[in-house]
């Protein structure tokens, strides 16, 4: 981290909802920060608020309460098409279960994105190009998603993210549906690409895919865990809970436009 806005601010960061009449917190009060260029994973076990928190960053759902910010720009408050507007400029979103659209080719797939953000086609689909070639997919240019392979199929998902050069990538368990050599390929990828400079923020629950970040921050019961907490605070918040029942160019500098 260094003295210079955080890309990625959060504090009391809250999220609760109701599952069968019954009140669920997922997030109790999130402080986070992510520095440009970080590349930071965020571990913990299945229900403990780490895709929650994803969401929230991508201004795919709001919070109950709480301050969320990328690239000191504040989500909170606004409506769906400004938070649109928000993903389209700051954020590229990588899915566990890729979210490819089938019916289109590969390079339509990243072309799109640029598209919708106002990128003139002929420019959209030179940078989808350059992405797919960069990501060894140039060969698949014409291809349908549902040929490739798990890895190459995240490949292309990856290239779909950064086709708005984003600001912060998040990626939500991206070798969750990979087989352990697909695993291996797509880490070397997210790896290569925070050499770069590009700041990732991943979610997971696996030990080894959250080694190849510079940061883990460890998630439970939808707080982030102090590492120096003693096991009795931890046992405390455990009987709360039960109470409740080179591959990329550097970014370009600011005088270009970011779609």
């Amino acid at each position: 981290m260094t003295d210079e806005s955080p890309i990625l601010h959060t504090r009391g960061l809250r999220k609760s909802f109701e599952s069968e009449g019954a009140p669920v917190r997922a997030l109790r009060g999130v402080d986070m920060e992510i520095g440009d260029g970080e590349f930071v994973a965020v571990m913990g076990p299945s229900g403990c608020g780490k895709s929650t928190l994803l969401n929230l960053i991508a201004g795919l759902d709001t919070p109950t309460d709480g301050e969320i910010a990328v690239a000191d720009e504040s989500l909170v408050g606004k409506d769906e098409n400004d938070l649109a507007r928000m993903r389209r400029k700051h954020i590229g979103i990588v899915f566990q279960f890729f979210n490819l659209l089938e019916g289109m080719s590969v390079l339509e797939n990243v072309t799109l994105p640029a598209v919708i953000a106002g990128m003139p086609r002929k420019q959209a689909e030179t940078r989808a190009r350059d992405l797919l070639d960069l990501l060894g997919l140039a060969d698949k240019a014409k291809n349908a998603p549902g040929v490739l392979s798990g890895g190459q199929r995240q490949r292309l998902a990856i290239a779909r993210a950064l086709a708005n050069r984003p600001t912060l990538v998040l990626a939500d368990e991206p070798t969750g549906a990979l087989d352990s050599a697909g695993g291996v390929e797509v880490m070397e990828l997210f790896r290569r690409l925070h050499a770069d400079g590009q700041t990732i923020l991943l979610v997971t629950h696996d030990e080894k895919v959250a080694t190849h970040a510079d940061r883990i921050v460890r998630m439970r019961d939808g707080k982030i865990e102090d590492p120096n907490a003693p096991q009795e605070e931890a046992a405390t918040t455990v009987r709360e809970t039960l109470s409740f029942g080179p591959l990329l160019t550097p970014r370009e500098s600011s005088g270009e436009a970011s779609n």
